[in-house]
């Protein structure tokens, strides 16, 4: 995830996306991020919408390629540290891999919700258990 702000809010934002150099009007630039918002992909944190959260996949989707993982390795019923499921070697390869701790437990919460894994207390932090 991306933490940004529009603090103090800019009057226009340079357009790096578009090959017309130029400038993106704030209107336009709540637009976009409206849209995003809509699509899961973007939280404001904050009441006056200056500061927000972009993430490239959503929890839940995160959650599921975890689960995927966890089910095509016969995983399920196995307790894991979060720090194995994000830094140990048998995930390397994995797009979860390197996913920062904040949106690795929102991502369980979000199999928890489904009842696929429990977010559990260990001596050493928190893991998981997947079911």
């Amino acid at each position: 995830p991306c933490v940004m702000s529009l603090s103090p809010p800019p009057s226009s934002v340079s357009a790096s996306l578009t090959p017309l150099p130029g400038k993106l009007p704030l209107e336009s630039i709540q637009v976009v991020l409206e849209e995003l918002r809509k699509n899961g992909n973007l939280e404001w944190l904050d009441k006056n919408k200056t500061s927000f959260l972009i993430m490239w996949r959503r929890p839940e989707e995160w959650g599921k390629l975890i689960y995927q993982w966890v089910s095509k390795n016969g995983l399920t019923n196995s307790v894991f540290t979060l720090y194995e499921l994000v830094s140990g070697d048998d995930t390397a390869d994995e797009e979860f891999h390197g996913l920062d701790e904040a949106m690795l437990l929102r991502a369980l919460q979000a199999l928890q919700q489904e009842h696929k894994a429990e977010i559990i207390t260990l001596d050493d932090g928190r893991g998981v258990k997947f079911f």
